[in-house]
């Protein structure tokens, strides 16, 4: 058996563990189920997300889209998009 240490501040550990507890678990239980999913799927089970997308993102997303639908390209050739890119 090996023994896992978590580094985490105190009011995230004791809010989780309420959560935890309100389930019937306790923390140490939770994180066993974790690593278990984490190999039982072979991925880690996180929902990953900066939320919504801000206003300047929107924009240029609606602007790639209109792009695509013409066939348009920003770039004239890969050199072009790499120095641009600063690549």
């Amino acid at each position: 058996m090996a023994s896992v240490t978590v580094r985490v501040d105190d009011e995230t550990k004791e809010r989780a563990a309420g959560i935890a507890e309100d389930f019937g678990f306790d923390l140490s239980s939770v994180t066993r189920a974790f690593y278990r999913q984490i190999v039982r799927e072979n991925r880690i089970p996180l929902n990953l997300s900066y939320g919504e997308p801000n206003g300047e993102s929107l924009k240029a997303l609606a602007e790639a889209r209109q792009m695509a639908e013409r066939g348009e390209s920003r770039f004239e050739s890969a050199e072009e998009m790499f120095d641009a890119l600063g690549i």
